[in-house]
Formats: C-alpha cells, sequence, structure tokens
C-alpha cells in the first residue's frame, strides 16, 4: 500500500474541509469500513477540482434533485471512450451538494488486475461490480453510481455519443430488494471529450482491457471542452426483487427513457436551443 503523504500532491484547504464535511463513518485513522481513506480523498478532489472546475467547463442542472442524506442510486448513460462522465459525477457529487456527498461506482473487474489502480479505486471507496458489493453499500445508507450500459457504453464511437445501447437489469432488482429511490441522470459532452473513431479490442485484450479507444489525434486523451449534467428527480420503483424478467425489463425501459429525454434536453442546452429554467426534471 501506497501512504497518501507519498504522492506528491498538494491537498487544497477547501477540499480537505469538505472531505471532513462528509457524513461516512470514518475511524480515528481517517478510514471508514470500505477502507476509504481521507487522505486519497482529499488529494483525489484537489486533482479532480482542478480538472473539474479549470480544464473543463461543467455545469451541472438539478443537483437538488440528489437526496442529501440516505441510500440513493445515480443511474445515467456512459460516453466517451474511458469512465470520464463517471469521475465527473463523483466530482459533482462532491463539489454541488451540501453536505458534500461520495458516489461511489462499481469499478470494471479489469482494473482489480492492473497494479496500483486496483488498491486506489478501493481507498477512494469504487468497489468491484459485484451485486453483493451494490446492495451492501445501499443498506448503509451510500450514494451508488450506476452505469446500466457497461463497457459498451464507454465503446460508443463519435457518432454514437448521445444514443443509449442496451441496459443492464441488475441494478431494477437492487432498486427493489433495497427500496431505493433510483435518480436519472444524463452526460452530454463527453463523446466530444473524447471523439472516439474506432476502438481495438485485439489490442485491448492483450492489456486486460475490454478495448483501446482511438481519436483523430490517436492517444484518449480528452480535450478542454463544456459538459452538461443533468439529474432528473428520484424514481420510486413499485414491485419485487423476484418479479419476471418482462416486468423488470419494463422498469428498464421507465428509467431508459427518462434518461433519454434528460440526454435529449442536455444536447438542447450545450446547443443554445434550452434556457435552463426550461428544463424538465421528470
Amino acid at each position: 500500500m501506497i501512504p497518501a503523504s507519498l504522492i506528491p500532491l498538494p491537498v487544497d484547504p477547501e477540499v480537505a474541509a469538505r472531505v471532513d464535511a462528509l457524513e461516512l463513518p470514518f475511524n480515528r485513522y481517517g478510514v471508514d469500513q470500505y477502507g476509504i481513506d481521507k487522505g486519497e480523498l482529499a488529494k483525489l478532489f484537489t486533482l479532480i477540482g482542478w480538472f473539474y472546475r479549470r480544464y473543463f467547463e461543467a455545469q451541472v442542472f438539478g443537483a437538488h434533485n440528489v437526496p442529501p442524506r440516505g441510500r440513493a442510486m445515480l443511474v445515467g448513460n456512459h460516453s466517451g471512450g474511458v469512465a470520464l462522465d463517471g469521475v465527473m459525477v463523483i466530482a459533482s457529487s462532491f463539489f454541488e451538494l451540501e453536505p458534500p456527498r461520495l458516489a461511489q461506482g462499481m469499478a470494471e473487474k479489469f482494473l482489480q488486475k492492473i497494479p496500483f489502480l486496483n488498491w486506489f479505486t478501493s481507498r477512494i471507496g469504487q468497489l468491484t461490480g459485484l451485486p453483493e458489493n451494490c446492495i451492501r453499500l445501499l443498506e448503509d445508507e451510500r450514494l451508488l453510481m450506476v452505469f446500466p450500459e457497461g463497457a459498451r457504453g464507454t465503446a460508443k464511437l463519435y457518432r454514437e455519443r448521445d444514443s443509449l445501447v442496451g441496459f443492464g437489469t441488475g441494478f431494477v432488482r437492487m432498486a427493489l430488494q433495497t427500496d431505493t429511490p433510483i435518480v436519472p441522470f444524463a452526460f452530454v459532452g463527453g463523446g466530444e471529450a473524447i471523439p472516439t473513431v474506432a476502438n481495438l479490442y485485439r489490442a485491448g485484450k492483450l492489456m486486460g482491457l475490454p478495448y483501446l479507444p482511438v481519436t483523430p489525434y490517436l492517444a484518449p486523451l480528452p480535450l478542454p471542452v463544456s459538459f452538461q449534467l443533468l439529474y432528473g428527480k428520484p424514481m420510486r420503483l413499485q414491485g419485487s426483487p423476484s418479479d419476471s424478467d418482462e416486468i423488470i425489463a419494463g422498469h428498464v425501459e421507465v428509467v431508459k427513457e427518462r434518461i433519454a429525454r434528460l440526454i435529449a434536453q442536455g444536447r438542447a442546452l450545450r446547443e443554445g436551443r434550452l434556457d435552463a429554467t426550461e428544463i424538465d426534471f421528470g
């Protein structure tokens, strides 16, 4: 394990204060039961904060729809070659909410095979994407971030950037099992930040990755663009986690349609066809 003090990144005092304000059960060493480390969080959000506020232009709408406390599931679209959208959602929950909240996502399993990253993701609260981890987090009243499209979502090419591919259904069964509200969100701009023109699947597998995204400038490095992140009103699904696949699929489609509407409004905001006061959060 690499101590936070060995990572040469000075902590922003404002960020440190917001980490202290996180309503998480840290022990006297600054670590919670999941291994989340306050020192690592402070360094992470100092770095993320620079990108969130200065490198990118992040515009967040509807942050008031995210519950300030208690269990909730943030469910949205993936785009942009790599999980840049996940980082921005985590940043928005930390910087825009009062009190700040830590959005905990389910990291792709391949990350656990990469030295340092497997340790680092767990230290900042991003756990392996297993149902038991999700349920445990929700039962502990955490804020869970879910991308039902999975790696298929980040694999979208530039021309597909604001589309939606097939959703998994597990998130609906978990929401019903734990009586968790779903907050749909749309992330617009990821496809412009990393304009993927091709994916190298064989090369990716050789490196233990699902694929390697290719941009017009070859490397999948993000461009300094604006993002529009829209949070819709919370949804309470009715039913049982043991309902038939057909019923569960119906719930999935309802959530997917809400996200699609938010994406359309995000595009309209981006192109100047919609004013922020006209957003329909659902």
